[in-house]
């Protein structure tokens, strides 16, 4: 059985490494201080942003294992666990952490926000791999970020910090967005195996049992998560998964319309439970109910 520390504050994370923590809500953490650190597998109740500029590390996250090189980010948020079990092992490591609680976010923008930054779920293999340049913005954020927490507190430290956090997760995002598009012959590969994926969907009638294929269902297929999928996807093709998923049902139910195959017979062999769902869903994607969608067709 692992042993899982728990990591309810930042404290419990700088005391750990034996970095000085001067703000009870956020730290930063230069790993070269604080080297070498023995391996710990955790269980997070905050925020956290990791990238080393050398290490070879088989990590744990969630029920994967990455092997986490230089110049890769990893971020973790609240009820994730992740990192390596404690054998006693001490490492040398270079780069930065940076930890901060969710009650610092309390009352600004960000603590709305977060939630759309969707990187915080996305799987260890789906980590980000910076570029040299990216490597020196992210570690010149850190740097002012602790900068500014050796500073004597006043009534604007704390929103002057969120506002560095929001930065590094903006700056995250646009490196995040660049590696969809650096890794665009590896990614139409997925759009591929989407595509085949749905085809057997309802090659094999699995809609009869499951219904319609969701985005999670189709991740899952895909070995990916739903997050860093539709992201993926969204960046790729300008359209979200889902759409493309309605946009192939529908495609399939206007050949079945085609061939004469009466409304609610298409409604249950697509998936559907109900055929009022099924209309509901053909006027919103062509304009136009399943019947008007016969009737034109015999008009031509």
């Amino acid at each position: 059985m692992a042993k899982i520390m728990k990591i309810r504050n930042v404290g419990d994370y700088s005391h750990y490494v034996g970095c000085e923590n001067r703000h009870p809500l956020v730290c930063v953490i230069d790993y070269a201080e604080v080297s070498p650190v023995r391996h710990c597998l955790n269980n997070y109740s905050i925020y956290g942003i990791f990238f080393h500029d050398e290490a070879e590390i088989d990590l744990s996250y969630g029920c994967g294992k990455y092997d986490y090189k230089k110049g890769t980010v990893i971020c973790v948020a609240p009820g994730q666990i992740g990192g390596k079990e404690d054998n006693g092992e001490e490492v040398m490591l270079t780069g930065w952490a940076l930890l901060f609680h969710p009650d610092l976010l309390h009352g600004t923008r960000l603590e709305k926000s977060i939630k759309n930054y969707s990187f915080f779920d996305y799987r260890i293999n789906e980590a980000l791999h910076m570029t040299d340049e990216e490597h020196d913005i992210l570690s010149s954020l850190m740097r002012q970020i602790r900068e500014e927490l050796q500073k004597k507190r006043d009534e604007l430290q704390d929103s002057i910090v969120v506002g560095y956090i929001e930065l590094v997760l903006n700056f995250c995002q646009r490196f995040y967005n660049r590696q969809f598009v650096t890794r665009k012959l590896e990614n139409s590969d997925v759009l591929t195996r989407f595509n085949d994926l749905l085809q057997h969907y309802f090659d094999e009638k699995q809609q009869l049992a499951l219904g319609l294929p969701t985005v999670q269902y189709c991740a899952d297929k895909l070995c990916m998560s739903a997050n860093y999928f539709g992201d993926m996807f969204r960046k790729m093709t300008g359209s979200t998964a889902s759409e493309h998923i309605r946009k192939y049902v529908i495609q399939l139910a206007k050949n079945e319309l085609a061939s004469g195959t009466p409304i609610a017979q298409v409604a249950y062999e697509l998936g559907f439970e109900y055929s009022q769902h099924f209309s509901r869903m053909f006027k919103k994607q062509t304009g136009m109910t399943p019947s008007q969608y016969c009737e034109s067709l015999r008009k031509e």
